[in-house]
């Protein structure tokens, strides 16, 4: 990656770190829109829905026990809800290089958005919000249970989400960062 993508990549994972901490400390942990990316699954320029995205950190295995001891710590969701939103809103979104560039999403096993992106392995994620917007050509793939950044995923969702199926597929966005591109 040359330095140009490199800058790109730190500056997006910042903008990230900052659109959470707003979403967990004034926003009541509701996804803003910059966290929800648009889908560009062809080159016409159609989208389909938009997605919510997580950021992980690089060494997500000890997020992932945390919030799988929140979830575990009780059975009433709202005590779950709080308590996430306070490890959250701490100092979790403090450092931007502690985490990943790959983002994760989950869905639903077997819908039709979720067989496109794993039929395809590519896409196109587009963020906007406030006066930034970033567009990044991804591969996709398929995270399995037994990896840190499926197992973070999970549980934070598990966190926020107490109606949250079965029957789930942790997505993994690789941006390419030599083509993506930022208007800020």
């Amino acid at each position: 990656m040359d330095t140009q993508a490199e800058a790109l990549q730190q500056r997006f994972l910042g903008w990230q770190c900052r659109l959470r901490q707003i979403a967990m400390r004034q926003g009541e942990g509701r996804p803003s829109e910059g966290m929800q990316p648009r889908v560009l699954l062809r080159e016409d320029g159609l989208y389909s829905t938009s997605i919510t995205v997580l950021i992980n950190r690089c060494s997500a295995e000890s997020d992932a026990s945390q919030f799988r001891y929140l979830v575990q710590k009780t059975h009433d969701p709202a005590d779950r809800f709080a308590n996430g939103l306070k490890f959250l809103s701490a100092t979790h979104y403090q450092r931007p290089h502690e985490f990943s560039d790959e983002l994760t999403a989950l869905f639903q096993s077997g819908g039709l958005l979720v067989r496109a992106l794993l039929a395809k392995r590519a896409c196109t994620l587009v963020f906007s919000q406030f006066s930034a917007a970033y567009t990044l050509p991804c591969t996709v793939r398929q995270l399995f249970d037994d990896t840190p950044a499926y197992q973070a995923t999970y549980w934070h969702n598990r966190l926020f989400n107490s109606r949250m199926p079965k029957d789930v597929i942790v997505l993994g966005f690789k941006p390419d960062w030599n083509k993506a591109s930022t208007t800020v």
